[in-house]
């Protein structure tokens, strides 16, 4: 066997964890858009199946999470650390979970209409997963020094935001709502959508940390 062969088979095929994080990244936030519209939509038949269309999007992600993992079972060698793929892959998927857990409770507890607390909430879920979605698409660049990781600090704003928006919306909750069984339901989804903010502050905490790693 020639040199070249030898080379061939332990040459990692990097590309495709690089297509699985950005196909993970746009499927997110395509469901985070969905999620605001849902958050817009009144109960009835069109919330459902928007609702049903989310569920699809996260078994997909959950598809792409499960390939990412078998690729790195595969592969010997890894562009990047193997135990940062697995923590990205799983960051990314953690925020697809809470954005669909947050519009399931919607029917799950029956809130028919969505307050302006849900609603903020769900725009700054998607704001994040913007920027989060920008910032995988640079990993390919991970070994250029000049690369900027600014993303991080536009997640966090945004996180801190989503911390504020969660605070006030606790507090008008206790102050104006009556019925404590309604409370707790719009609590929850509260916690939900706040998470899910986090979760994408996860995720650019993981690329930060790789990019410096590499650059």
């Amino acid at each position: 066997m020639g040199l070249d062969s030898i080379f061939k088979i332990f040459r990692p095929k990097d590309r495709v964890f690089f297509y699985h994080f950005e196909a993970s990244a746009a499927n997110v936030l395509k469901m985070s858009e969905d999620l605001v519209a849902i958050m817009n939509t009144e109960p009835g038949a069109q919330r459902i199946a928007m609702l049903e269309k989310l569920e699809l999007a996260e078994h997909a992600n959950d598809d792409l999470t499960h390939t990412i993992f078998t690729d790195l079972a595969r592969n010997f060698i890894t562009p990047i650390d193997r135990e940062d793929i697995h923590e990205l892959a799983t960051s990314l998927d953690d925020v697809a979970d809470f954005i669909l857990a947050s519009a399931k409770n919607l029917e799950l507890l029956g809130i028919h209409t969505p307050d302006d607390t849900c609603r903020e909430l769900a725009r700054l879920v998607n704001e994040g997963c913007v920027i989060m979605q920008q910032a995988v698409q640079t990993l390919r660049s991970v070994q250029n020094a000049y690369l900027k990781t600014d993303f991080v600090q536009r997640i966090n704003s945004v996180e801190n935001q989503a911390d504020e928006v969660f605070d006030r919306g606790i507090q008008r909750l206790f102050t104006e709502e009556k019925d404590p069984i309604m409370l707790m339901r719009k609590r929850l989804i509260y916690v939900d959508l706040e998470l899910a903010t986090d979760k994408t502050e996860d995720v650019g905490n993981v690329l930060e940390s790789i990019m410096l790693k590499y650059a």
